[in-house]
């Protein structure tokens, strides 16, 4: 998901909750809010496993191991 469409997927989602705390919302944007919460979530956790897996751990005996070999074994 490039930035531009996540800023507005992100957008879209803060306009239905807003709609949904004042007058409501239609089935069809329902569906809609369910389908760009589940793409914004799955786009987190996407970026959070990568940024994990990028972490480096320095042991004791001055080594470095990287978090996605550990995830790996």
């Amino acid at each position: 998901m490039d930035k531009k469409t996540f800023n507005e997927k992100l957008a879209r989602i803060n306009e239905l909750y807003h709609k949904s705390q004042g007058e409501g919302l239609t089935d069809s944007e329902k569906e809609e809010q369910a389908l760009l919460r589940k793409e914004y979530v799955a786009n987190f956790r996407a970026n959070l496993r990568s940024q994990l897996d990028n972490i480096d751990f320095v042991e004791a005996d001055g080594t470095i191991t990287s978090a996605k070999k550990i995830k790996d074994e």
